[in-house]
């Protein structure tokens, strides 16, 4: 992907999310994002997607083994979770002060 055309997401490290689509599916459990990934249009999200890894034993991880963790989702099967409306909800971005701000459509309360 190009710098030239980057999208732009609405959701960030840390933000509060709900899976709108896939296997974990749940519209109304609120779930953390652990990371983004905007160059592959992916979120890690806590709790989902969680794939098992067969480790060899290293000097990091003497034991090794099956481990279970969270693989990444993509971005268009999460939204951002407003607690005031209690939902998912789409987010438009105003400027406030010279600072760009996310505000909730359902709502209009600033996402922080």
């Amino acid at each position: 992907m190009s710098n030239r055309f980057k999208p732009k997401f609405n959701i960030k490290k840390g933000d509060t999310v709900v899976v709108i689509a896939g296997d974990d599916k749940d519209a109304k459990k609120p779930r953390k994002v652990l990371e983004v990934f905007p160059e592959k249009s992916r979120v890690l999200v806590e709790g989902v997607n969680i794939v098992t890894r067969h480790t060899k034993p290293s000097a990091r991880n003497t034991r090794g083994g099956i481990v279970k963790k969270e693989a990444a989702i993509h971005i268009s099967n999460v939204m951002l979770w407003d607690a005031k409306a209690g939902a998912g909800v789409k987010v438009k971005r105003t400027r406030e002060e010279g600072k760009l701000v996310r505000v909730s459509k359902k709502s209009g309360e600033a996402i922080k």
